[in-house]
């Protein structure tokens, strides 16, 4: 009971935080993981997981209808599931994406057929100037509608977690190979689709120096985010120089062509 209701209260967090203080990212894996992990007293386990999906669903994103997948809702059940089972993260990751995908559908179904009817409520209240009355719906229906999916992983650890790991003591050796190894690819799918959206042949020698620190030179990730932070500060204040100079010439050539007029004029 205390796992279920804990993994819920760190969806919760997650999902709620990031569209109440506004597209604030808590509902990332690298948040909700690791907060689950340290609420079931197995912090290093949730950091792996985080670590784990966060680079797997770095390259989701969900815009309008455009959406694909819900990461709060894997990243704690991926958490909660990987510390029951005993730390064994590598089988649990290739599960979590369908239920990404899965949490998403049902969000979406909370918010079309249980806050979507109070609509017409609002506009009312809004027409007779209620402003605290709004406030009131809107925080209500806010918590209603989170509250009501955080039930989703609460009873899903509640009920599920004996299920999930009769099945996977179950299944096959030659199959959990190949979960493992199909765990150990997704993030690089993962970065691949972010990659996709980002690339431009202006940054390409960048990816080629990222590439060569770790595949030839064996930096660890944390010097090679270092490089990286230095290179976008030198890149920044190249930028920010020649924006002056520009603005420089710009001034100058305003001020030639004013005195021109001026003697044509006299």
């Amino acid at each position: 009971m205390y796992d279920a209701i804990v993994v819920a209260i760190a969806v919760f967090i997650g999902v709620a935080g990031h569209e109440l203080l506004g597209m604030a990212m808590l509902s990332r894996p690298i948040v909700v993981a690791p907060l689950t992990g340290l609420l079931m007293g197995d912090l290093q386990t949730g950091l792996i997981v985080g670590a784990a999906l966060e680079t797997i669903f770095m390259g989701v994103v969900n815009i309008g209808i455009s959406s694909t997948a819900e990461p709060a809702l894997a990243a704690g059940l991926a958490a909660a599931f990987a510390i029951k089972l005993g730390g064994n993260v590598d089988t649990i990751i290739p599960l979590v994406f369908p239920l990404a995908v899965l949490g998403l559908q049902l969000m979406n179904m909370i918010f079309s057929f249980v806050i979507g009817p109070f609509a017409p409520k609002f506009r009312e209240l809004a027409l007779e100037g209620k402003d605290r009355q709004i406030t009131r719906l809107h925080f209500g229906l806010w918590f209603l509608h989170y509250g009501l999916y955080a039930l989703i992983p609460f009873f899903a650890v509640l009920f599920g977690s004996d299920v999930v790991q009769k099945i996977l003591e179950s299944i096959p050796e030659v199959i959990m190979n190949g979960l493992t190894v199909a765990g150990n690819m997704l993030p690089a799918v993962g970065m691949a689709m972010l990659m996709r959206m980002l690339w431009d042949n202006k940054i390409a020698v960048y990816f080629l120096a990222g590439f060569v620190c770790v595949a030839y030179l064996k930096l660890p990730l944390i010097s090679i985010a270092a490089l990286g932070i230095v290179v976008a500060v030198v890149m920044a204040q190249v930028d920010f120089q020649i924006k002056n100079v520009s603005r420089a010439k710009a001034a100058v050539t305003s001020a030639a062509e004013t005195d021109d007029k001026e003697d044509f004029f006299a």
